[in-house]
């Protein structure tokens, strides 16, 4: 499975982003957890944001996140688009990195920042001056 993330760019900081994750092949990730991740100038990779699968259990579609992001960032699904965005707001220079999405099939376990995901993809850009 390669994922597709979009919609990096550059911002003034308190501006906002909103990312996309897709199926390169436009399959629904509905029954995927998926996580956003960020890594910066050093090599250390940083999970931001997940949703866990949407399989219609108690623990099915939720939500984690990094405590910097809290309250800034939301991940969503949109189903029949067949995404998940990461809406970034209030952007502070410490977000610039290389952001990308990582998705694992069926997990509904609880929290996925620290999962080993077991498809990704190439990663979009985000940079946020001063």
């Amino acid at each position: 499975v390669q994922l597709q993330a979009s919609g990096g760019g550059t911002v003034q900081a308190g501006g906002s982003l909103r990312l996309s994750c897709t199926h390169a092949s436009g399959f629904s990730l509905d029954q995927y957890a998926v996580g956003w991740f960020r890594r910066g100038p050093g090599p250390e990779r940083k999970g931001v944001a997940c949703i866990t699968a949407n399989d219609g259990s108690a623990n099915g579609d939720k939500r984690y996140y990094l405590d910097s992001v809290k309250g800034r960032f939301t991940i969503s699904r949109d189903n029949a688009k067949r995404m998940v965005y990461l809406e970034m707001n209030n952007l502070v220079p410490e977000d610039a990195a290389d952001y990308y999405c990582q998705a694992i099939r069926g997990y509904s376990g609880g929290y996925c920042l620290t999962l080993t995901y077991d498809y990704w993809g190439p990663g979009t850009q985000v940079t946020v001056s001063s």
